[in-house]
């Protein structure tokens, strides 16, 4: 026959066992959770003699929306130039052509804006001196690098 603390030992595990079982937990309140996306409905299709309107994609590029890209991208090569290029290029430290002397990088530019970039994102050797892999800014993205080169090209012709 079991002892009263045995039987009260067993009846206390059993209990903590119970209580350890982790219940589902409740879902969020309605508040916290996002709301459903609701579909449109498709638009009523155009009359057959009603000529259908380009998607907004489709539309090609006008010199005024060239330029907001162009001023966004030289706004990003500036950034980047600021923080990680400004190091060699404004000074000439290893044999890296000055930013703005058109003399030093006429050659460069002369080669093509794509061995430009290969050699900014890559890394050079030349004989003048060397460029690292992305200016030493290793945490930049290949796009980062080639809005720099735009943004010092730019500024070298």
């Amino acid at each position: 026959m079991l002892k009263r603390t045995d039987l009260l030992s067993l009846l206390l595990l059993s209990l903590l066992a119970a209580c350890s079982q982790q219940q589902p937990s409740a879902p969020p309140p309605q508040s916290a959770m996002p709301a459903p996306a609701v579909a449109e409905a498709p638009p009523a299709a155009a009359p057959a003699s009603t000529p259908a309107a380009a998607p907004p994609a489709a539309v090609a590029a006008t010199p005024e929306t060239a330029g907001v890209k162009l001023a966004q991208s030289d706004d990003k090569g500036k950034k980047v130039y600021e923080a990680t290029c400004v190091a060699c290029h404004a000074a000439g430290v290893a044999g890296a052509p000055k930013f703005g002397d058109k003399a030093l990088w006429a050659p460069r530019i002369a080669q093509g804006v794509d061995t430009l970039y290969t050699h900014a994102i890559k890394g050079f050797q030349g004989k003048a001196g060397m460029m690292p892999p992305k200016g030493g800014g290793m945490n930049l993205s290949d796009a980062d690098v080639k809005a720099a080169v735009d943004y010092i090209v730019a500024h070298a012709k």
